[in-house]
């Protein structure tokens, strides 16, 4: 199993506003070969940080979903985001490798 996150920070009074956004997310990517699982986290001491969880059968299966058109149309739309404090946003990724269960 391979686990990507994907955590940024937003103005606390932004949070529930980009929450809200990934409740009416596209899913295209619930139908990417080896996609497992989405989780949207939010810090509770830090309101504002918030990370995107996925979990993927394999890091060679989530390198082709970020390589896919699909992939690419999701990104493009959020930089064409109305709110352009959220959308010049640049989340810091970490990878991690399941190494036991």
């Amino acid at each position: 199993m391979y686990i990507v996150h994907s955590t940024f920070v937003v103005p606390n009074e932004k949070a529930d506003e980009v929450i809200s956004i990934y409740h009416s997310r596209s899913r295209l990517v619930d139908k990417a070969d080896g996609f497992q699982r989405f989780l949207l986290l939010q810090n509770e001491k830090k309101p504002g940080e918030i990370t995107v969880h996925m979990e993927w059968e394999s890091k060679e299966q989530f390198m082709t979903w970020i390589q896919s058109e699909d992939y690419k149309r999701i990104h493009e739309l959020e930089k064409k985001y109305p709110d352009q404090d959220l959308a010049s946003i640049i989340p810091s990724i970490h990878k991690f490798k399941v190494v036991a269960t």
